[in-house]
């Protein structure tokens, strides 16, 4: 196996852990603390969720930026769209920082005020990362085609 391959591997476990995580979460549990108004059983996911799916999103990271050096996207090409894989890599960083900050309302907003009285702006949040990490999922089967056109 070359580096490429070991990235790659690497790359999929977590994308896997995360999406999967999140995809799980959409359709089971936030369906269960919505109908049962009961906001303990979105706490005890993101509880259980956590210690494994933020250390994957930040290998997704690391791990996507390396594979895309391996791609001759380096940071100074960022954000310039100037080729198909360019492309794929400048929109998954910006929908990579739209997580980030919604990540980031979640653990300081949102969950620290957590009731049944806004389990549903949280539902909205929830989907909004899974509907994220979805593209992002999908974007990136475009490298093996050479990108966006």
């Amino acid at each position: 196996m070359n580096k490429h391959h070991i990235l790659l591997i690497i790359y999929l476990i977590c994308a896997t852990i995360w999406v999967g995580g999140h995809l799980f979460l959409v359709l089971r549990i936030v369906p269960k603390a919505l109908r049962e108004n009961d906001i303990s059983i979105l706490k005890n996911f993101k509880q259980r969720f956590e210690p494994l799916g933020m250390p994957s999103l930040i290998l997704l990271l690391i791990t996507g930026i390396l594979i895309g050096y391996q791609y001759d996207v380096k940071i100074l090409s960022w954000f310039s769209f100037s080729n198909a894989i360019e492309k794929v890599v400048s929109i998954k960083l910006i929908l990579f920082g739209c997580t980030f900050l919604l990540a980031m309302l979640a653990e300081f907003l949102f969950f620290p005020k957590l009731s049944p009285a806004n389990i549903k702006k949280v539902a909205v949040l929830i989907i909004l990362v899974t509907l994220i990490a979805l593209t992002m999922l999908v974007l990136g089967t475009f490298v093996r085609y050479g990108g966006l056109y």
